[in-house]
């Protein structure tokens, strides 16, 4: 029988992703936001930073000896070696979002089990909607507020839901959407075209607000890992798009992914 509320653990991860929300937000009041350029060309920010320093020391005490893959140290150059478990983390996915002042970015945190996302969270805090999910279809949201830690036990569930017979809403990143990808979607017969920055776009399937989001530009495990254990847990699925799984821990490849395609129920 599925549990109605989040677990034990997963509520831990979920609190560690709203405080992380909060060094954010102290960042994102200020006035003037300055961000530096990285090797590869994307920003990064003081609040990319301290939020995963944060992070880190947080899973550190939780999962002690249970290594980290976390954008801003794999940038520095430090890598740690991974085992059968680890987390990626994103501490700020969207900088471009939240440099704009848009508020579609997320804090994300993933738990990896042999190679597959089995618990994550993705919290958007602007927004004020935090999503968490855990295999086999355990997926929940939860409504927040500025300064107010939430009660997670009381989360809501989610689920993805099956296309109207109309057509699909088809959700696309709001920063980095291209040609190929309305290429993609046009094999599909598709009613309406979401725009969503960051992992955001995985919960709006996940909620059962949109079907279909397939990517074809650059991105990177700890970009897309918690959007992934919550579609999954919320019954929909995350794939290459020659349909094969999407694996996680690919050290060989930098932690880049291949091109995909998340999608609702089928």
């Amino acid at each position: 029988m599925k549990s109605a509320q989040p677990s034990e653990f997963l509520t831990m991860l979920a609190e560690v992703a709203w405080h992380a929300g909060e060094i954010l937000l102290s960042h994102y009041e200020k006035l003037d936001i300055v961000a530096r350029k990285k090797e590869d060309n994307s920003p990064v920010t003081d609040a990319d930073e301290e939020t995963e320093e944060f992070i880190l020391a947080r899973l550190a005490h939780l999962a002690p000896g249970t290594a980290v893959i976390a954008e801003e140290e794999v940038a520095q150059g430090r890598i740690r070696a991974i085992g059968e478990r680890f987390f990626l983390v994103d501490p700020l996915d969207g900088t471009k979002e939240f440099l704009n002042r848009n508020g579609e970015f997320t804090v994300n945190i993933a738990e990896i089990i042999r190679r597959r996302p089995v618990r994550g969270v993705v919290y958007a805090p602007v927004k004020n909607r935090l999503f968490m999910g855990e295999v086999p279809g355990q997926a929940f949201e939860i409504k927040t507020e500025y300064h107010v830690l939430p009660n997670f036990t009381a989360a809501a569930r989610i689920s993805a839901r099956l296309p109207d017979a109309d057509g699909l809403v088809a959700v696309a990143s709001r920063s980095h959407r291209d040609l190929q990808t309305d290429e993609y979607l046009k094999r599909f017969r598709v009613k309406e075209f979401v725009s969503a920055g960051s992992s955001l776009k995985f919960c709006l399937v996940a909620a059962g607000e949109a079907d279909i989001y397939p990517r074809h530009g650059r991105t990177m495990e700890w970009d897309i890992a918690a959007g992934h254990a919550v579609l999954a847990a919320a019954g929909g699925s995350v794939s290459q798009l020659n349909g094969r799984a999407m694996m996680y821990g690919k050290a060989e490849e930098g932690f880049a992914n291949p091109y995909f395609v998340a999608r609702g129920l089928t």
